[in-house]
């Protein structure tokens, strides 16, 4: 069980472009008022563990995952230029940035093609191997929703933390435009590699 927990612990709280956001958030003075995304994710994460848990690996074809990760790729495209966009109202507008929300937490993870990295190992091999099965699979479902819920709620956090740290508005306003960047590379890397 012990190896279940760590390998979701890992994937989840890397630095990707769920965490990135939720983090840029912080950075931008969201605080809490963001937490609807963290929690979006969760439920998207749960969705996920649910349908594969219960359904096999095999409800994805490989054909479907290309469209999720298309579908993924221009989402975050969307969100970074979205980003962008407010990197270059922000000093006008006094710090004025776009709001996360359930929604776009919930989309963006259910779009997210690394939740299959997360997901699929867990469900085909894992839980097998530990004799998971029936209202166990709901149950470590939602333990490990709660899980995907506190990593982008960890960066948040941070991001808060980073705020005081970063008061210039310049800077704030770079760091937007490099995070949005980033995810730009990442929309990209989903959709064509």
């Amino acid at each position: 069980m012990l190896e279940i927990i760590i390998y979701a612990f890992v994937t989840m709280y890397t630095p990707v472009p769920v965490n990135t956001l939720a983090l840029l958030a912080g950075v931008n003075g969201q605080g809490w008022r963001a937490f609807l995304y963290c929690v979006g994710v969760g439920i998207a994460m749960l969705i996920w563990f649910l349908v594969i848990g219960y359904l096999g690996g095999e409800i994805i074809p490989a054909g479907y995952q290309s469209i999720i990760s298309i579908v993924g790729g221009l989402y975050i495209a969307y969100l970074a230029g979205k980003i962008m966009h407010s990197s270059f109202q922000q000093q006008s507008s006094n710090g004025k940035t776009t709001e996360l929300s359930f929604k776009m937490g919930l989309i963006l993870q259910l779009c997210n093609p690394k939740s299959m990295v997360t997901i699929v190992p867990i469900v085909t091999i894992q839980l097998p191997r530990i004799s998971v099965e029936g209202g166990q699979i709901a149950l470590w479902s939602l333990v490990i929703g709660i899980m995907a819920c506190g990593a982008p709620s960890t960066y948040l956090l941070c991001g808060s933390r980073l705020k005081k740290i970063a008061t210039n508005p310049n800077v704030m306003a770079w760091l937007n435009r490099v995070m949005a960047m980033l995810l730009f590379l990442v929309a990209y890397r989903f959709v064509f590699v």
